[in-house]
């Protein structure tokens, strides 16, 4: 059989899985919360699941490798870091209270829980903006990290690649909502996983074990094995800090804790979760074996591809690239649905006024999803920079925005509306502003972003007028 007949046997049974998973949860989507949380009604094994597979999409899976092959061993700490912050202390801090304000509030978004906490139309609709304009550059780096895979892997052009990729999540998100999001994302973290720990063994018996690989790491450069190695300690804090704490202020994650059952199963949630995570090390660690076999690619991207390519069969690599593509998927889906809630709930509803029906909400959600989709797929024919880079970027702007505003709504009753958006408008700005001037000292714009968010946060609360104690009992109950 021929190597081309594998990975499309493998691809199609796995695409169609996924085709069948929409049409299955298609049926069930009856309501606005339906398509936007599957109706709360999400059990634990599928919500934890899903929050890895669409924290460690293909982004982390090629965007990571590229970074183990830039900087080597040293970047295991981003990934060691992921698992704690990330994903441990996240659902512990976050879980139980977002769960519980929210569905107190009735709230499907996270722009929509911040106007609500803050009685702010304003921080509803600019977190609404700031979401659906960075999570789209967000979008065309996991469609950019499928395409090169597809494109290494099979032959197939890159520009088909994405497009294939695109059409079948537009397809599933756009009829099945929520629930084909995170059932999808349930089936696509297994494939994943098992495709990660395929790839990890053979990597490693090529190169002759660990030992193997720092040998051969240390003859390229000795800052290839040692911490923070050729990377430096600014770099290497920035940006485990960003793909870690900055995951407490992105949506399409947050949104995990809205939509689970109920406060008890979170404790099963934590424990899967974090065991899940724990794949986030084996993508930087096979980009810097990659490094050892190919010293010199055009774009450390293609790290993992080439990985991929050269040491496994056709049927494992076949395994490995529909990990990949499931990885992409499942957080590209993810983003639709958040982008889409944004659009039509926070902006159109809430911000424009304009009132809909159940029945009209559903359908804009829908079009929403598919709208946002092919803007991304249209940037993503022709995208900018490394995958990761593209990433970090987005994450910084919005976790500057979001993170205090979410993390303070859900613990500080002093927390005041001009302190909410004082936060969101300094943080937002701040690493803007840092990242186009060029990041200075080598630090990533989302370190003073979330700094400035955090001192305007407490400053303008203790110097603005607080709620009244109706509303503080509403929030609080």
């Amino acid at each position: 059989m021929s190597e081309a007949l594998v990975y499309a046997i493998v691809l199609i049974l796995y695409l169609g899985l996924l085709v069948l998973v929409g049409l299955i949860t298609g049926r069930r989507t009856k309501s606005v919360e339906d398509f936007y949380l599957g109706g709360r009604q999400v059990g634990p094994w599928v919500t934890a699941l899903s929050f890895v597979a669409a924290y460690f999409s293909s982004v982390v899976i090629v965007g990571g490798g590229g970074f183990g092959y830039m900087f080597g061993m040293s970047t295991l700490w981003i990934g060691a870091i992921n698992v704690l912050l990330g994903c441990t202390v996240a659902w512990i801090v976050l879980g139980p209270r977002i769960r519980k304000f929210t569905h107190r509030l009735n709230t499907m978004t996270v722009p929509g829980f911040l106007g609500e906490r803050y009685a702010s139309d304003f921080a509803c609709v600019f977190a609404a903006v700031v979401v659906v304009l960075f999570m789209i550059i967000y979008n065309v780096s996991i469609l950019k990290g499928m395409g090169h895979i597809f494109e290494v892997l099979i032959g197939v052009p890159y520009i088909y690649g994405v497009l294939l990729s695109c059409i079948i999540i537009l397809f599933y998100v756009s009829i099945g909502g929520y629930l084909a999001v995170v059932w999808t994302s349930f089936v696509q973290a297994w494939v994943m996983g098992i495709g990660l720990i395929v790839l990890t063994v053979f990597a490693v018996h090529k190169v002759g074990g660990i030992s193997g690989v720092n040998a051969a790491l240390s003859a390229i450069d000795p800052g290839l094995i040692h911490t923070p190695g050729i990377w430096g300690w600014p770099g290497l804090i920035s940006f485990a800090l960003i793909v870690s704490f900055g995951v407490w202020g992105m949506p399409q994650l947050v949104v995990r804790f809205y939509s689970i059952k109920n406060l008890k199963v979170l404790r099963i949630g934590t424990v899967v979760a974090t065991i899940g995570t724990c794949m986030a090390l084996l993508p930087y660690f096979n980009g810097a074996i990659a490094r050892t076999l190919f010293p010199s690619l055009a774009s450390p991207d293609l790290a993992i591809p080439m990985l991929v390519k050269t040491i496994l069969s056709p049927f494992g690599a076949a395994i490995v690239l529909a990990g990949v593509v499931a990885a992409g998927m499942s957080t590209f889906s993810s983003v639709l649905i958040i982008l889409s809630g944004s659009m039509i709930q926070d902006i159109l509803k809430k911000g424009m006024k304009e009132k809909m029906t159940n029945e009209k909400s559903l359908f804009w959600g829908k079009i929403g999803s598919a709208t946002i989709g092919f803007v991304s797929l249209i940037i993503a024919l022709r995208p900018p920079a490394l995958v990761l880079t593209l990433t970090a970027f987005a994450w910084a702007v919005i976790a500057s925005t979001t993170l205090w505003p979410i993390l303070f709504g859900i613990y500080w009753k002093g927390a005041t509306r001009w302190g909410c958006i004082a936060s969101m408008v300094g943080g937002f700005m701040t690493a803007l502003v840092w990242m186009a001037v060029g990041k200075p000292f080598g630090v990533h714009g989302f370190i003073p972003g979330i700094i400035a968010g955090f001192l305007l946060m407490i400053l303008v609360s203790y110097a603005t007028p607080k709620f009244p104690a109706q509303h503080i009992s509403r929030i609080w109950g």
